[in-house]
C-alpha cells in the first residue's frame, strides 16, 4: 500500500488538516482557552491525518524510525517530527495519545449536540503495534511478565491484521481490521486541558469499537464552537481492550460535522449527558465510571431514557425490552474511567 505521508493521496478540494507540530496536543485534551486551528460550517467534512502513539513514546525510546528498524517498514514522517519535538507533555504524567485539532464549528452552541460522523477511515501504514505496559491492562501485577513495556508488533494486509504466534514463531493469528477513532471529542470548560486517558460526557478516549466508517457520534457541547478533535487512531480492537492497547496504528480519517440544537436534541435522543452514537444498525448509548458496575447501570438509564425519548415507551416495558434484546458491551476496562456502551437494534422500531 501506498503510505500516507502528509499530504500525500489527497482528494481534489479537500479541507485538510495534517498532523503536524501546531495541530496537535500530545497527552492532554482541548479546553476553552484552546484556539482553534481550523473553524468550519455544519455539514462540512475535515480530513484528519492522525498520528499512533505506538512507537514515539520513551518507553519505546521516543525514535520510532529505530523502534520500526527490526520491521523493515516505512515510518511516517510527522511521527518522526513530534517524537523529536518539544510539544509540550510530561512522560508519567501526561497521557500518551496524540490529538489532531481542535476544530471549531460555527453555530455550535453550549447545550446543543455536535453530530461527527466518521465518512472514511484509511489506514496511513500497513502495520501497527499492541502494547502492554506500566502493570496496566486487565491483569495488572501478571503482565507485562518482564519489563515494564510489552509491545507486539502486527501487520496489515488484505483487510487482515497478523500477530505472530510467539517472538520466534513464524507461524501469524489472522483477524479482521475495522478501523476507528478511539478518541472523538469536544472541549471541555475552563481553562485546565483534561488527561487524554480517561473518557467523559466530552467524549475523548472512549474506545467504542462500533465507531467504524458510516457512523455518528453525538457529544453534547461544552463551549460555544464545541472545538472538536481526533486521535488515537485503531485497525481493530476487541471490546474490553484488555492488554491495554489495541491495534494501534495511524489513520487518515474525514469527518463531518453537525450540529444538533437542543430542541431537536431532546425529541430525537432525550437529555444526553454523555457520548451517543448510531450506525447503520444500532443506536449505541454509553455509562461511564470507575465502577465497572456503576459504569453498566449508567449505560442502562441512559438506554432507558433514549427509548423514552425516541419511541415513547414505557420506562418499565424499556427496561424489559434491553433485557430481552439488547447487548451490553464493555467498550474498555482500561483507561481509568471504565466503558460500557449498548447496542440497540434500529430495525426493532421500524
Amino acid at each position: 500500500m501506498t503510505v500516507l505521508h502528509t499530504g500525500v493521496g489527497l482528494a481534489r478540494g479537500a479541507t485538510y488538516l495534517p498532523a503536524s507540530l501546531d495541530h496537535v496536543l500530545w497527552g492532554r485534551l482541548p479546553c476553552a482557552a484552546d484556539r482553534p486551528v481550523l473553524t468550519v460550517d455544519p455539514g462540512n467534512t475535515v480530513v484528519f491525518d492522525t498520528i499512533s502513539h505506538e512507537g514515539i513514546l520513551e518507553d519505546q525510546g521516543r525514535d520510532p524510525r529505530a523502534f520500526f528498524e527490526p520491521y523493515g517498514v516505512d515510518v511516517l514522517e510527522d511521527a518522526v517530527a513530534l517524537a523529536r519535538s518539544d510539544v509540550p507533555r510530561t512522560f508519567g504524567v501526561d497521557g500518551p495519545h496524540v490529538v489532531t485539532g481542535p476544530v471549531a464549528v460555527r453555530g455550535a452552541r453550549v447545550g446543543d449536540l455536535l453530530a461527527m460522523t466518521v465518512v472514511d477511515a484509511v489506514p496511513r501504514v500497513p502495520y501497527g503495534v499492541v502494547s502492554n505496559r506500566h502493570g496496566r491492562g486487565a491483569l495488572p501485577g501478571e503482565y507485562p511478565a518482564t519489563g515494564d513495556v510489552m509491545s507486539v508488533f502486527a501487520r496489515a494486509e488484505d483487510g487482515f491484521g497478523h500477530i505472530a504466534y510467539g517472538p520466534d514463531d513464524a507461524r501469524t493469528v489472522r483477524f479482521p481490521l475495522a478501523p476507528f477513532l478511539g478518541i472523538m471529542g469536544v472541549a471541555v470548560a475552563g481553562s485546565e486541558r483534561p488527561h487524554s486517558v480517561p473518557p467523559g460526557p466530552h467524549g475523548g478516549n472512549i474506545d467504542i469499537n462500533v465507531l467504524t466508517a458510516g457512523s455518528t457520534l453525538y457529544l453534547p457541547i461544552q463551549v460555544d464552537g464545541a472545538l472538536a478533535y481526533v486521535g488515537d487512531p485503531h485497525f481493530a480492537q476487541g471490546d474490553g481492550e484488555v492488554a491495554l492497547t489495541a491495534m494501534e496504528a495511524s489513520l487518515r480519517a474525514t469527518v463531518r460535522f453537525d450540529v444538533v440544537a437542543r430542541e431537536d436534541a431532546l425529541r430525537e435522543f432525550g437529555d444526553v449527558a454523555g457520548p451517543l452514537a448510531r450506525t447503520s444498525e444500532f443506536l449505541v448509548p454509553t455509562g461511564m465510571d470507575p465502577d465497572l458496575d456503576v459504569a453498566v447501570q449508567n449505560c442502562v438509564r441512559a438506554a432507558i431514557g433514549l427509548l423514552q425519548a425516541r419511541y415513547g415507551m414505557d420506562p418499565a416495558h424499556a427496561y424489559a425490552y434491553l433485557s430481552a434484546a439488547t447487548d451490553f458491551n464493555i467498550s474498555q476496562v482500561v483507561d481509568l474511567v471504565k466503558g460500557v456502551h449498548a447496542r440497540i437494534r434500529l430495525e426493532d422500531f421500524r
